[in-house]
């Protein structure tokens, strides 16, 4: 059985940085890609970023490009995001997904597991 478990959430001020982590487990991932998407309040969910996980492709929506950064690390089965800079706009439950293949998507359906999320507050 696949499990998602995502951490490091919490609050921070504007301009400040979180990594979020998600521990993998229950499957071997390599022949998968990760993503994260987020939904805020009010708000359908979006994608954020994704990780090819053999190979490290990546691929990021325009709104965090420059500022996130996906990784994973392979002997620990867990994929982290990087936030920098964060907006109060970046202020969402952030969720982990896992999708069977190689190819990287932004699209939620592409996905075939997901984790329970992790809350992201960014203050003005």
């Amino acid at each position: 059985q696949v499990q998602l478990v995502e951490s490091g959430g919490g609050l921070v001020q504007a301009g400040g940085s979180l990594r979020l982590s998600c521990a993998a487990s229950g499957r071997t991932f390599s022949s998968y890609a990760m993503g994260w998407f987020r939904q805020a309040p009010g708000k359908e969910r979006e994608f954020v970023a994704a990780i090819r996980w053999n190979g490290g492709y990546t691929n990021y929506a325009d709104s965090v490009k420059g500022r996130f950064t996906i990784s994973r690390d392979s002997a620990k089965d867990t994929v982290h995001l990087q936030m920098n800079s964060l907006k109060p706009e970046d202020t969402a439950v952030y969720y982990c997904a896992a999708k069977k293949g190689y190819l990287l998507s932004g699209r939620i359906d592409d996905y075939d597991y997901w984790g329970q999320g992790t809350q992201v507050t960014v203050s003005s």
